[in-house]
């Protein structure tokens, strides 16, 4: 028996991809969203044929409407929300930040989080049986800053509050809500990481990395679960990265 239907944004590539084809093995119907159809279809054909690829812009109402549209018309139905999208800018002085790159980090990371989440909310508490989960992807940043991150910072600062919220308003109608912050995954994104990111003192210190596979595994877990249980928050890290302690 199916687990259920699962959404993944920013599935085209990275953590995306890995939880996309994680949740596809594991028996779920993938829908996957993003902004570059290319990528999406090809992770389609890996996925296999119960996989269903969107284009979506997360940061545009019409287009999440649109998508979820779309699941309403293929399966009736939502079982999984993973709240993946997300951008960063490059590191930038709080001073010289510019207000297009803090909007767009804003509009990507926390509104099209919060615009994915409020059409989940209305599908799964309107479609029968009644719930869902919806996950959302954190950092590391959710909690402690890296330096020269402002914009990003703040966006996953707001995550966070998302992810409480969210969890708080779902309890009467069976909706739980987790999130997930991950520290290195190695991904085509994490490559200045290892080149060299920049620490609190000022220094550049190549920082360790862990395989993307133990993000998609930890994203199973909390999906498995009963919906009268909940992973609120999980942190998932390189274990030897300068975090704990960092600054």
């Amino acid at each position: 028996m199916s687990p259920g239907v699962a959404l993944v944004t920013g599935a085209g590539s990275g953590i995306g991809r890995s939880v996309a084809l994680a949740l596809a093995r594991a028996g779920y119907s993938v829908v996957l969203a993003g902004r570059r159809k290319a990528q999406l279809d090809e992770v389609r054909r890996e996925a296999g044929p119960a996989a269903l690829a969107v284009p979506t812009d997360v940061t545009q109402p019409d287009s999440v409407e649109a998508l979820f549209g779309e699941i309403q018309r293929r399966f009736g139905r939502l079982d999984l929300l993973f709240n993946n999208a997300g951008i960063a800018t490059p590191p930038a002085a709080l001073e010289d930040l510019k207000l297009e790159d803090w909007r767009a980090t804003i509009d990507t990371n926390l509104s099209g989080t919060f615009l994915c989440t409020r059409a989940a909310f209305r599908l799964m508490k309107s479609q029968q049986p009644r719930g869902g989960r919806i996950i959302n992807n954190g950092s590391l940043s959710a909690t402690t800053p890296r330096p020269a991150m402002i914009g990003y910072t703040a966006s996953k600062h707001g995550v966070t509050g998302l992810t409480k919220a969210t969890a708080l308003e779902g309890r009467q109608y069976g909706i739980a809500c987790g999130q997930i912050d991950i520290g290195n995954a190695r991904t085509p994104l994490s490559a200045p990481i290892i080149q060299g990111a920049l620490q609190a003192d000022g220094s550049l210190l190549a920082e360790p990395t862990l395989d993307v596979a133990h993000v998609a595994d930890a994203i199973l877990y909390m999906a498995k679960l009963p919906l009268d249980a909940n992973v609120l928050f999980m942190t998932v890290m390189a274990n030897q990265m300068p975090y704990v302690g960092r600054g």
